[in-house]
C-alpha cells in the first residue's frame, strides 16, 4: 500500500478567486509561492499526490468539465516542470446543496482515489484550508494540515498540524514523519 498526500487546490496550490467568484480560465490561476517545491519534497519522501477540489463553479455553468479539466492540466503540467507531480486530480462538480459523496466534507474524492491508487490512508494526510478539508481528511482516516489563508491565524480548527503555506505544511508533515 502507498502513501499519499491530497491537496484542496483553492487556497492551498493557487491564490483563491475573491469571495463569491471562481476560477474559471487559466489566466486567473496564479500559484502560491513554494508549491511545486513542497510538492517535490513530498514526491521525494515517497508520496503520492492528488488534489481534491470542490468546483461548483461547473455546476453554476461557469465552465464546462473540459474546461476544468484543461485548466488541471495545465496546472499538473507547471508543477512538474517545476519539479513537482500531482498523480491525480478529483473534483465535485456539484452545487452545495446536492447530496454526493465526493464533495467535502464528505470523503468520497479521497476514497476513490485510495481504491484507485492503493493508498493506505491512515499513512495518508489530507491538506486544506478550511474546516471542509481537514474534516474530509478525517473522514477518510487520514491526519491533517490546516493552512491559514490569511483571514485567521494557524490555531484554528483541530487539524493535526497548522501551517503558513504549503511548503511549511510539506517541511511538518516531513518531520512528523521523520
Amino acid at each position: 500500500m502507498k502513501r499519499a498526500v491530497f491537496l484542496d487546490r483553492d487556497g492551498v496550490i493557487n491564490r483563491k478567486a475573491p469571495q463569491g467568484l471562481y476560477i474559471t480560465r487559466w489566466e486567473e490561476f496564479q500559484f502560491l509561492p513554494g508549491v511545486a517545491e513542497a510538492i517535490a519534497l513530498l514526491n521525494k519522501a515517497n508520496f503520492s499526490v492528488f488534489a481534491v477540489t470542490n468546483q461548483r463553479c461547473v455546476a453554476k455553468g461557469l465552465l464546462t468539465v473540459n474546461e476544468l479539466e484543461s485548466i488541471h492540466k495545465r496546472m499538473c503540467q507547471e508543477l512538474a516542470a517545476g519539479g513537482g507531480m500531482i498523480t491525480e486530480v478529483y473534483y465535485c462538480p456539484h452545487e452545495t446543496h446536492t447530496t454526493c459523496s465526493c464533495r467535502k466534507p464528505a470523503p468520497g474524492m479521497l476514497l476513490t482515489a485510495a481504491r484507485a491508487h492503493e493508498i493506505d490512508l491512515t499513512e495518508s494526510w489530507m491538506i486544506g484550508d478550511s474546516d471542509s478539508d481537514t474534516e474530509a481528511g478525517r473522514k477518510a482516516g487520514c491526519k491533517t494540515v490546516r493552512i491559514s489563508n490569511g483571514d485567521d491565524e494557524p490555531g484554528n480548527g483541530d487539524a493535526d498540524i497548522l501551517a503558513r503555506s504549503l511548503l511549511d505544511a510539506a517541511h511538518q508533515v516531513l518531520a512528523f514523519e521523520s
